[in-house]
This record gives C-alpha cells, sequence and structure tokens, in this order.
C-alpha cells in the first residue's frame, strides 16, 4: 500500500478542523487572522506552517529497543567506583534502600548516570515522545498556550520544564510561542536539570549554539538560584536551577515529560510478618561484587511512613512509593493554589494497580537493574492514584487524569497537524510522519502505555483543560 492510501485510511477526523475552546482577544489584527489561520474564539491547528524534521523511527515505545544505534559506554573503572561506593555505604551501614540505591546510580555527581553523558536517541539508551516528532512538542505548546489564556493571559509566563531531556520538548513548545504576538515579552523559560552534561546540550539546542561559559556546577549542597542563563534565538530568557524550589514564584506552566518515572521509589512486599522493605545489600553467597534485593525482618521508617494511602482493601503483594514524587506535586498544588498555573505530567504509568514495574535500560534493551550500577538507565511506573491523593489532599487544586497519550493527543488534533505536515513533505520525511504518528498514538506502542495528568486551579464545576475533552 502506497504513502498516500495510508493517509487516506486515516480516520476521518483528520479531516475536521479542531476547535481546542480558547477565547482570544477580540483585538486580534487582520494579519495575524490571516497569518496564523485564527477566527476570533478558535484555534485552529492548521496554523503551523512550520517544516517537517526527520524523525527517528523506533520499533516499541514500552519496551524501547531499536535496531541500530550504541551509546559510548561510561567506562569500566567508573562503573567500578560506583560498585565499590554503593558496598561500602553498605558495609559502613547496612543495606540500602532501593530508593537510596537508584538515587545514587542516576544522580551521583561523580558516577551517576545521568550526569556525564548523553542518553537519549539512538545512541543513547532510549528515545522519548518529543525526539519522535515534532508534533508532540509542538502539541503541548498548544495547550500552554490555550490554558494561558484561559486564565486571562496573565502577563508573566514562567514554562517550567522538570527534566528537560536534550531541550526538544522546550525548543519545540517555544516555536508555537512565538506565532502567538500575545506572548511577545511575555515568556521566560525554566529548567530544572541536575545534570552539567545535559544542560550544555539544552543550551545548544535552545540557542543554536555550543554552550556558554556563564554558568558554575549545579551545587546539591548550597542550593539558590539559577546556575546558567542564557537567551534563545529569538530573545525569550532561558535560566537552569538544580531545584524546583529554586525557581522564582509566580504564575507558571510546570511541564514534567518522562521526570517522574526516574525519580527514586521505596518497595515493599507484603509477608507473614506484615508490609516488609525491599532492600539492596551485597551478595555474599554469590560473588562478593555483586549484589542482591532482601526484605527487612520488619516494619522500617519508609513502611509506616509510606504506605498511609492505602487502602484497607488493597490486594497487591507488592507495592513501589515515590515520596520524592509526592514532594513534587505537594509543591506544585501548592504553587498553582497560591500564584495561578497549571501542570502537565506526562508519563508511563497505572492508577494503582501495578505491582513490580522497576526496571533498567541499556542501549534500547531491558538490564538487570543491580548489574553494573551507573551503567543503565533505571525507571519504574508512575502511579498515579498515589499523585492524585496527594494533590487533592495538599490544596485546593483540581486534576484532571490521568488519560492515555492517545487520546490526549487526539483530542489536541495532532491528526489535522498530520495532515498540514504532510502536505508539505516529500515523500521519505512521509513516511517517517507515518512512522512516527503510529508510534505515538498506537496503543500497542506508546498510545496506551504513556498516560497524562493534569493539576488546575480549581475553577467552574465543569471545565476540563484542553486534551482531556473531546474538542466541540
Amino acid at each position: 500500500m502506497g504513502v498516500s492510501s495510508k493517509l487516506v485510511n486515516m480516520p476521518k477526523a483528520m479531516d475536521k478542523t479542531v476547535k481546542i475552546c480558547v477565547k482570544l482577544d477580540g483585538s486580534l489584527s487582520e494579519n495575524f487572522e490571516s497569518i496564523m489561520g485564527v477566527k476570533q474564539g478558535v484555534l485552529k491547528m492548521s496554523i503551523f506552517q512550520f517544516r517537517c524534521f526527520g524523525v527517528v523511527r523506533i520499533l516499541d515505545g514500552c519496551s524501547r529497543q531499536l535496531h541500530h544505534g550504541r551509546r559510548h559506554l561510561c567506562s569500566q573503572n567508573r562503573q567500578n567506583k560506583l560498585l565499590k561506593h554503593l558496598q561500602a555505604r553498605i558495609q559502613a551501614n547496612g543495606p540500602l534502600t532501593v530508593a537510596e540505591y537508584m538515587k545514587e546510580v542516576l544522580t551521583n555527581p561523580v558516577m551517576g548516570y545521568y550526569m556525564h553523558r548523553d542518553v537519549f536517541g539512538e545512541k543513547g539508551d532510549f528515545i522519548t515522545s518529543p525526539e519522535i516528532s515534532q508534533m508532540f512538542g509542538e502539541l503541548i505548546g498548544v495547550w500552554v498556550v490555550n490554558e494561558w489564556l484561559q486564565c486571562g493571559s496573565p502577563p508573566d509566563l514562567k514554562v517550567v520544564e522538570l527534566g528537560p531531556g536534550r531541550g526538544t520538548l522546550s525548543a519545540d513548545m517555544l516555536r508555537v510561542f512565538t506565532n502567538f504576538p500575545q506572548m511577545k515579552g511575555v515568556v521566560s523559560l525554566h529548567l530544572v536539570e541536575v545534570s552539567p552534561k545535559m544542560a550544555s546540550m539544552q543550551e545548544s539546542k535552545l540557542t543554536g549554539k555550543t554552550s556558554s561559559d556563564t554558568s558554575h556546577e549545579p551545587d546539591s549542597e548550597n542550593p539558590g538560584s539559577f546556575y546558567k542563563q542564557c537567551r534563545t534565538e529569538t530573545g525569550i530568557p532561558v535560566a537552569w536551577y538544580t531545584h524546583l524550589a529554586d525557581v522564582p514564584r509566580g504564575f507558571s506552566s510546570f511541564i514534567a515529560h518522562e521526570f517522574f518515572d526516574a525519580l527514586p521509589i521505596h518497595r515493599f512486599r507484603r509477608t507473614e510478618r506484615g508490609w516488609c522493605e525491599v532492600l539492596v545489600d551485597i551478595d555474599e553467597n554469590n560473588n562478593k561484587d555483586s549484589l542482591r534485593f532482601v526484605l527487612s525482618r520488619g516494619s522500617t521508617l519508609a513502611t509506616t511512613s509510606y504506605l498511609k494511602h492505602l487502602k484497607e482493601t488493597e490486594s497487591r503483594k507488592e507495592v513501589e512509593v515515590c515520596p520524592e514524587g509526592g514532594v513534587l506535586v505537594q509543591e506544585l498544588s501548592t504553587r498553582i493554589q497560591e500564584d495561578g498555573g497549571f501542570a502537565l505530567i506526562a508519563d508511563y504509568g497505572h492508577s494503582g494497580e501495578k505491582t513490580d514495574t522497576l526496571r533498567g535500560f541499556r542501549e534500547h534493551q531491558l538490564h538487570d537493574v543491580l548489574s553494573e550500577p551507573g551503567s543503565a538507565d533505571l525507571t519504574a511506573d508512575v502511579d498515579f492514584s498515589y499523585l492524585d491523593c496527594i494533590a487533592r489532599n495538599s490544596n485546593r487544586v483540581s486534576t484532571f487524569g490521568p488519560i492515555t497519550q492517545n487520546v490526549f493527543l487526539h483530542y489536541m488534533g495532532i491528526q489535522l497537524r498530520m495532515k498540514v505536515l504532510f502536505q508539505k513533505a516529500e515523500e521519505k520525511a512521509r513516511k517517517d510522519l507515518i512512522s512516527s504518528y503510529d508510534m505515538l498514538t498506537n496503543p500497542e506502542k506508546m498510545g496506551d502505555r504513556f498516560k497524562f495528568f493534569a493539576i488546575m486551579q480549581t475553577k467552574q464545576p465543569n471545565y476540563k483543560p484542553a486534551g482531556f475533552t473531546p474538542p466541540t
């Protein structure tokens, strides 16, 4: 079947103009209307006239596997040093919690997985949605514009991205913002990033230049304000921070894509003795240079502190809890309630039904979590029911979702955006567009695996943000 016939057989909804329920300012100029394809009260997805970038074709978003692409692994010496460091901690203080182990493996300042390498793309260990297609970031940008307009277009909009990867998502969102004259001089970008390597890559992506010297290493011991700043090619100010708490307060749009899955989790198992915690210990019986999972002898501080949200009817034998994720959602909710704004969290996760989801990825393949610490990504599915419980109990905010990525992107008009790009693309780019569209939306790939969850200021009872309700 040819490329054209494939497009014809896509759902008919592609041919419909998608309305995103925005109330545009009545003073729009005729020039703006003609360029953007905007009629008063309606934002048409066909306004975008960006060129189609080539997209990376991957096989399965759930397992993050690729046919090709290898990355340069950290040296064996660095891995051995991290293993020895972990063993020394265990010998001095006893087995580590899984959360302590994850934190060391991923963000140890010297030997952590994220700290000194590019872990994304074909040469990395996994590929994220923004790297697959520009459509993803553009639709997130449209979502931000819509919610900003719904909030009355405040004159100062802080766009805060947690864990910005290569900066691709931020770059795509900012490109969308330039098509809205009302946003000129309104937006500033704030990136929460602990890795100096990734921060440099983000700066290059946003400025089109190599990383500048206007920065210093993030100081985890003495957190303060930003540690790096610059301006994008279009003049938008950008600043980098180690912690969300360092980001200035004010009306904000918080974006977290594949961020919460990398936060440290505690693992618990139900036994005859009650809930016990899963710990990481030295494997004395097998090889003193290897690690193993063990169970605590009884309750721990974590079992008494982090399982209070479980219902009496809880039937799972194993449970994972991410306290750091809960703290972050609590802080986001407080800021949104007090300063105004909204948050969009996109990640693979569940609603409180899954058990053992902790896994490792190296070179797009599953990797033993305890093998060669520091050489592979560690990740666990996000429990959105836990985050929802924290948000609702913390502040007077409203939550929406989780809904699948497939539903969210279609409600935001990905089919129409796809059609516009397809019409302007050459043959090779058209094939890539179809492949990327399928990867992002197919329920058997990323479509159902990834979920979207929003936190908003409480508005009128029937209000739902764009993407969480069918367009009208």
